[in-house]
């Protein structure tokens, strides 16, 4: 009667689970409490439960993401050294004097030097009206350093110019191609010695990916690079960048450099594979 009226009133009741079983006793229901508060018995059960086995950390970053994978399990990466901000044509030119000076001191010791290179303009979101000029740039060297200059204000000071002009200057970075595009089109200056490391990173680990640098961060540094929309399409030619910008301008430069430490040491994809190929051929020969 009760389905019955469950149904008359709109809705479908499931089936009620019947047992045809004995109840249990007052005192089998006491035995099997006290059974069950026994740590000797929860022990042995736990010990029962099969546990997951984790990848070690080398090898979860080369796994392809599994459906539902979210990028809020990863750390965020962050550039932790110091920005140094120039937004004034004197202090731009001392800040390039000091990555020259850098060069230098590198070229001494024989090592070759590469800077994480990368830029920010004002985006146009009206129809007709183009983006605004290049408005800064930053340059990282290291991890304990990092130039942001406000080229919107400053303009770009002669021994900036040959730093970008000169070939055996590595500047890496993803996409870089653009960026120098960019550059040449609103200051009528060729960013010479330019690498792409998306290009780099197909090279090293196959395929023919299209990377950006927030997933080249995660698929190499296993970090999240945050790029939130309020910053990145945020306004770049304001008088006085805040703090926020300096540090996405500033991480966005150092995070090449770091990628570009991660790939440059990386064996070729086709030295690795023909490695392979001859160990088998050796074993197939025995």
């Amino acid at each position: 009667m009760k389905n019955v009226a469950a149904e008359e009133s709109g809705f479908t009741r499931l089936a009620s689970f019947v047992c045809d079983c004995e109840p249990f006793t007052e005192e089998e229901l006491e035995g099997i409490e006290a059974s069950l508060s026994n740590p000797n018995i929860k022990r042995r059960f736990n010990d029962l439960t099969p546990r997951r086995r984790r990848l070690p950390a080398s090898l979860i970053a080369l796994q392809p993401p599994l459906p539902g994978y979210s990028r809020m399990r990863l750390p965020a990466i962050k550039f932790n050294g110091r920005i140094m901000y120039s937004r004034t044509f004197d202090s731009v030119e001392k800040a390039a004097a000091k990555l020259l000076q850098a060069l230098d001191e590198k070229n001494r010791e024989i090592m070759q030097i590469a800077f994480g290179f990368d830029i920010e303009w004002k985006p146009s979101f009206t129809k007709g009206v183009p983006p605004g000029k290049v408005a800064v740039m930053q340059i990282c060297a290291d991890s304990s350093h990092c130039h942001v200059l406000h080229l919107i204000h400053s303009g770009i000071p002669r021994n900036l110019q040959l730093l970008l002009e000169d070939p055996t200057v590595l500047k890496v970075g993803v996409g870089i191609d653009g960026d120098a595009v960019k550059v040449f089109r609103d200051y009528k200056i060729s960013v010479k010695g330019v690498m792409d490391l998306s290009l780099q990173a197909n090279q090293k680990l196959g395929g023919d990916h299209k990377w950006g640098l927030s997933s080249l961060t995660e698929k190499l540094l296993s970090k999240q690079l945050k790029k939130p929309n309020k910053i990145r399409l945020g306004n770049w030619e304001s008088p006085v960048l805040s703090k926020e910008q300096l540090e996405y301008a500033a991480t966005d430069a150092f995070v090449s450099w770091h990628l570009y430490q991660a790939i440059k040491d990386l064996p070729d994809a086709h030295d690795v594979t023909d490695r392979s190929v001859e160990v088998d051929d050796g074993l197939v020969q025995k």
